[in-house]
């Protein structure tokens, strides 16, 4: 596909690099000839230095020939305008980013009156990933699938629990879990793990299961999650204002400490039930002042990737048990999953997925449709839902029977309200929502995940 993206920020830069290395023909709009550089450099894409929203900007980038038209500056207005235009001279597919919670409420609205195909949201995507790990404290990371029947959950082995030590099989048949592990990061490197796979302390499982079942396993192997009754948030921008949004009705008490007064009045005058401290993070002897040792939870929200990290090592060493941190830049990912940081929120990739999983749901939709795509471990395993249709070439057949691709697993099924977790012998049927985890391989139907 030919894609425009307007704006080199880092949601632009993240979706110009993975476009990309998918395959696509990219051309990037930005006003700073610098930022331009730094993405032409680094990947084969054309770059315009220019106004995206501009007539003569979009011509040079070739809109009359576009497929795809994406606008993720950090203006919402630009972002509609540029769409607008884009829609008038090339009749192209479009895009926007929208980020003020007052145009989020409208969402609906603005993509059906200006024909947008979507509209993306970073900060309240991150938001939503932020209140599911709050709500079940015992995993790392937390992604629904099929309308939220089955989720992935991602967890760190303690050196000292009962899988340490065991492989896959043993596990299965010492506390027969009605769970399937997908994958295992270790160090820098990234498993699908088959039977006799032995798990060690400190290894990250990603595990695929309906709620009620991942509960039940968690509780079998002593994994058990404390209820987080509180929590202490860092930051009071865009992402804690749909946090507190979503955490409204939860049950959780929350405390917001920021450095901006006006910031800090607004946020209290639409929350009441929320505490608001103006004051600077950093400081240590706030934070022990505002209760970190005896906090649930501590969400590091500010806008610099450094503090949130600095604030999040020295929360856990006040012993603060559930730790969550926003990172914007993922260049030094082998250095920070060193941290033991617990969850890392990164909003620029789950936009990033958002966008991937629509170009190839386009590209591709013959015998099924992409639904949900995420990237279980960054730029090496991959999760894709699919909804397959009549005539797939995967409909009927035993899975045992069937020849995937090396590096592929189905890792579950749902059929109506029924979830299953398959086995060698259960088929794949035409309506199925069917999720697909890949290493290596780039998945645009249900169909690729079979040797030709």
């Amino acid at each position: 596909m030919k894609i425009i993206i307007v704006g080199c920020g880092r949601v632009g830069q993240t979706l110009a690099e993975k476009l990309n290395a998918d395959g696509n023909d990219v051309t990037v709009i930005d006003t700073s000839s610098e930022k331009i550089r730094s993405v032409t450099d680094r990947c084969d894409v054309m770059g315009v230095v220019g106004n995206g929203a501009t007539h003569a900007a979009q011509q040079e980038a070739g809109i009359d020939g576009a497929d795809l038209f994406i606008a993720v500056t950090n203006s919402d207005e630009l972002n509609l305008l540029c769409c607008l235009i884009a829609k008038k001279e090339g009749n192209c597919q479009t895009i926007a980013r929208i980020k003020n919670p007052e145009y989020s409420k409208e969402t609906q609205y603005l993509q059906n009156e200006l024909g947008l195909v979507m509209v993306i949201n970073p900060e309240y995507a991150a938001a939503e990933e932020i209140a599911r790990v709050l709500r079940f404290p015992a995993a790392i990371k937390i992604e629904p699938f099929g309308k939220g029947r089955v989720e992935l959950i991602k967890f760190r082995l303690s050196p000292e629990g009962l899988l340490a030590g065991l492989s896959v099989k043993e596990m299965m048949a010492k506390f027969h879990p009605d769970i399937l592990v997908c994958t295992v990061e270790r160090g820098d490197e990234a498993y699908i793990p088959n039977g006799d796979f032995v798990f060690k302390g400190k290894d990250v499982v990603s595990i695929v299961a309906t709620p009620k079942n991942a509960n039940d396993f968690f509780v079998k192997i002593h994994y058990k999650g404390h209820s987080i009754k509180d929590a202490i948030v860092v930051g009071g921008g865009v992402i804690t204002h749909y946090l507190c949004e979503i955490l409204e009705r939860s049950g959780i008490s929350i405390k917001v400490i920021e450095k901006d007064f006006k910031t800090c009045e607004e946020i209290a005058s639409r929350w009441n039930k929320l505490t608001v401290i103006n004051g600077n993070a950093t400081e240590r002897e706030l934070l022990l002042e505002e209760g970190i040792e005896r906090a649930g939870a501590f969400v590091a929200l500010s806008q610099h990737d450094e503090e949130n990290i600095l604030l999040s090592l020295f929360a856990k060493e006040a012993g603060v048990r559930k730790l969550i941190t926003k990172i914007n830049r993922t260049d030094y990912d082998s250095v920070i999953s060193r941290l033991d940081l617990d969850t890392v929120v990164c909003p620029k990739n789950v936009t990033a997925d958002s966008i991937l999983r629509y170009v190839r749901a386009t590209k591709n939709s013959q015998g099924s449709n992409m639904e949900t795509l995420y990237n279980i471990i960054e730029d090496k395993v991959e999760a894709a839902e699919f909804i397959v249709k009549e005539g797939s070439p995967v409909i009927g057949k035993p899975l045992k029977d069937l020849h995937f691709k090396r590096g592929v697993l189905v890792a579950s099924i749902v059929r109506g309200e029924r979830v299953l977790i398959p086995r060698g012998h259960d088929t794949i049927e035409s309506g199925d929502a069917v999720v697909v985890v890949t290493k290596g391989q780039t998945i645009d139907n249900i169909a690729d995940v079979l040797e030709r």
